[in-house]
Parts: C-alpha cells; sequence; structure tokens
C-alpha cells in the first residue's frame, strides 16, 4: 500500500465479528458528535447495518466450502456467511468474541446445520476438527500485530483436518479518492428506530488504515443523535500473511481475488493448507 493521508474509503464495516467490507467516502465530515441514546442491541444492530448488505464474497466461500466437510466461520457476527452456508446444506461452526453476536446468530439457525459460541480466534480449543475454515473480511487485521495474528492461525492449524484448508480476506490496498457523488448511507429501521452509517474517510500511515464512519439513530419520537465511530485495521499484505502461516504450521496454497464492487473495494482472500 502506498501511505497517504485523509483518503477516501469505500464501505467499512464494524471492528467486531466481522471486520467489514470497505467503501467509497468523500472526505472528513465537520458535523460533531453527540451522545447516542441507550444501546438497543446496539453491536448486533450496526453490525448488521454495516455489513448485512455485503455479498460479493459469498460466491467464494460457496466454492471453498463444497466438500470440504464441516466449516468453521471465525469472527462470525450475528452469521452473514456462515447462515448463507448453512441454508445450502453445509455443517458450520461459528466463532466471535461478542456474545450479542453469537445469540443473534443462534436465534436465526432455526433447524439448520450452524452453531455459534463465545470464543477468541487467538486462543480457543473447540474440541474439533474442520475441512475449512474462513477468516471473512478483514478478521487477521484486526488484530495488534503479527504475534496475535501467529496466535490466531496456529489455532486455525489445531482445529484443521489432514489436508484441511484455511482462507483469510484481506485488504492489501487502498484506492485512490474519488471524486463523485457522496454515496448514500447505509440504513436499517429497528422497531421505529432509524440507523444511518456512512463512511466518512480513511487515515493510511505505516502500519495501518483508520477507517472513520458516521453513525446517526433516530428515535421513533425524530431525535437525531449522531457519534463518529473508528476502526483501525493493521496492514497486511498476502506475502507477510503467508510467512506468518508458515511459522504455524500451514503452507500457501493460492491466492483468490474478491472483486471491487460500485461500492466497495476488492480484496485478496490467502489459502492456506495443513498438511495430510
Amino acid at each position: 500500500m502506498t501511505p497517504g493521508e485523509g483518503q477516501s474509503t469505500r464501505r467499512a464495516g464494524p471492528v467486531t465479528g466481522e471486520g467489514g467490507a470497505l467503501r467509497a467516502g468523500h472526505g472528513p465530515s465537520s458535523t460533531p458528535p453527540s451522545p447516542l441514546p441507550p444501546a438497543r442491541g446496539s453491536s448486533v444492530i450496526w453490525h448488521e447495518v454495516e455489513c448485512g448488505s455485503y455479498s460479493a464474497d459469498l460466491p467464494l466461500w460457496e466454492e471453498l466450502a463444497r466438500d470440504a466437510g464441516p466449516i468453521l466461520d471465525l469472527g462470525c457476527g450475528s452469521g452473514r456467511v456462515a447462515l448463507h452456508l448453512a441454508r445450502r446444506g453445509h455443517r458450520v461452526s461459528g466463532l466471535d468474541i461478542d456474545r450479542d453476536f453469537v445469540d443473534a446468530l443462534n436465534g436465526r439457525a432455526a433447524e439448520m446445520h450452524v452453531a455459534a459460541e463465545v470464543g477468541d480466534a487467538r486462543d480457543c480449543d473447540l474440541e474439533a476438527e474442520f475441512g475449512l475454515v474462513i477468516g471473512p473480511m478483514q478478521l487477521l487485521q484486526l488484530f495488534a500485530d503479527s504475534t496475535e495474528r501467529i496466535r490466531c492461525l496456529g489455532c486455525v492449524a489445531a482445529h484443521l483436518s489432514p489436508g484441511g484448508l484455511a482462507a483469510f480476506a484481506i485488504v492489501e490496498s487502498m484506492p485512490e479518492p474519488v471524486d463523485s457523488a457522496p454515496p448514500l448511507p447505509d440504513t436499517r429501521e429497528v422497531d421505529g428506530w432509524v440507523y444511518s452509517s456512512l463512511p466518512v474517510d480513511a487515515q493510511v500511515d505505516t502500519d495501518s488504515i483508520r477507517v472513520r464512519r458516521l453513525r446517526q439513530t433516530v428515535s421513533p419520537d425524530g431525535e437525531l443523535t449522531e457519534e463518529l465511530y473508528g476502526v483501525r485495521l493493521r496492514r497486511l499484505d498476502a506475502e507477510t500473511l503467508e510467512a506468518e502461516a508458515r511459522e504455524a504450521g500451514l503452507h500457501p496454497a493460492g491466492r483468490r481475488p474478491i472483486p471491487a464492487t460500485e461500492d466497495h473495494v476488492g480484496s485478496t482472500v490467502v489459502l492456506l493448507e495443513k498438511g495430510a
């Protein structure tokens, strides 16, 4: 990536659960944040506002899931990918550090072969093996440094069956700022409350990408509250990730692109294999 300041970004999701798909914005906002109203399941709501409509990666996860056996979705959030795969007949387990996300996913699972539990992807023991472990969006880039990523990769290696595959999506670079009309916000109405999230900007430095969103909430009575919300992604390229994977006992098995869309930047999925 080329460092830069004040770059616009494409749509960006939350930092808990999935990292989020990066989306186009158009410069910083001058609107000051004000206090948010009391939480109403807000972590799940904002996660779904900012991530729920993203689908560009789903065909690749479907392809990798074919004949893979049991699947583990790391940072599963409220189930965007896990439920999608379960609806197609796959047996999926989810792991997320946020209990609200796990409860939301399990509440929607119905009779599908999907279940999630609370846990840290850097230190977990699920007492199971999986043919495919996936880390959608920018999960690995939420960790603080290489040490934490290698801990996660070591846990992945311990849970993969021999010959199993892991797949992690990362954003290796940010696009140049765009000169066009500002994007529309992501919005959702829940129980008469309207939630809106607008990408504002991204700051790119030597080791991280800091993405900001303006979150606005309108109460049923029409009262508006807002805040600036930020997420920090550590910069990571495929070559570095493959080197870290080797330290954790995994072997590079190729790379696959997730193409950019009109609203979202593209990403790279790094494939890692456990020896038979």
